[in-house]
């Protein structure tokens, strides 16, 4: 045998002695879950594969294996509140939809009309619908698209909430809030024909009707707010009545309660009931604000 066999077995046999004592430590101790690929790498090739894995541990244990200082880092679940300075010069810049509309020319009005609808729209579907009305037959095209999609998708909204509260009665009244929170938000703004938009309240109305009965401890005071104001638009004075006395009784404590009750008689005409219920807001506890005393200036 000559000295190079020699030496490469000694090499061989000692790469081998290696490679199942890391095996065996990393089995036992370090819990490696690569220790069969480390082991084959080391087999398969000798020398190269232990000097590869030595070199690599060696650089972690003096390069990357000091602890890291957290003295500056919190680790809190506590909001903080951040003081960012206004962009004075940005906001002086911003007017309102309606105004841009009105005063843009066709290029930027269309790059306007653009970037409204990147977002969500749903709150801004009235102001679109001015646009409706724009010299720039682009404009008022483009308008009308994004209205007739907005409408439509609301339209197959309400209807699968409709079918989920009739499929699913336990959860009937987590579908009605949800329901009432979505047509609210459009139905507000006044974008349908005077026929579909009455049509729509009384759907609300039948929805909140079903709310009521099923679970009427959950319907709040901005639910019963929300209804009667959409039915009280539509002049559905009887409706509003009704959900006006249901406040009345579930939160006699809401101002809500009394604007409601309020705007229902002023609007109907009954004079003396709407004094009784501004005495009646007179000798509560309820704290009135800015806008209600604003209503009560106007409707006087």
């Amino acid at each position: 045998m000559t000295v190079r066999l020699a030496v490469l077995i000694g090499l061989l046999v000692l790469n081998l002695i290696i490679a199942v004592v890391c095996l065996c430590w990393n089995v036992l101790y370090r819990k490696n879950k690569n220790y069969i690929t480390h082991f084959l790498v080391m087999l398969l090739c000798p020398i190269v594969g232990v000097c590869f894995y030595l070199t690599a541990y060696l650089c972690y244990k003096f390069f990357f294996s000091e602890p890291v200082d957290l003295e500056d880092v919190i680790f809190s679940k506590d909001k903080v509140k951040s003081n960012v300075r206004a962009e004075e010069e940005r906001e002086s810049n911003l007017v309102s939809l309606e105004e841009a509309i009105e005063i843009t020319n066709d290029t930027e009005l269309r790059t306007l009309m653009m970037n409204v609808v990147k977002g969500d729209i749903k709150q801004f579907l009235s102001s679109i619908s001015l646009a409706l009305n724009s010299e720039d037959t682009e404009t008022a095209h483009y308008a009308a698209s994004v209205l007739q999609d907005a409408l439509n998708d609301f339209r197959i909204k309400v209807e699968n909430y409709r079918r989920q509260m009739a499929e699913d009665p336990e959860n009937e009244a987590v579908y009605a809030e949800a329901a009432v929170e979505y047509m609210n938000q459009i139905l507000q703004q006044r974008v349908f024909t005077e026929m579909e938009q009455e049509n729509y309240v009384h759907v609300m109305d039948e929805i909140c009707e079903a709310f009521y009965a099923g679970a009427r401890e959950r319907v709040t005071s901005a639910q019963y707010e929300t209804v009667s104001m959409r039915l009280l638009e539509i002049e559905d004075y009887e409706n509003c009545k009704k959900w006006c006395e249901r406040a009345r009784v579930q939160y006699p404590d809401m101002l809500a309660t009394y604007t409601c009750q309020m705007k229902l008689y002023f609007n109907s005409g009954q004079k003396e009931s709407f004094f009784e219920v501004v005495e009646e807001l007179k000798q509560s506890s309820v704290v009135v604000d800015n806008e209600t005393l604003e209503l009560l200036r106007v409707f006087r």
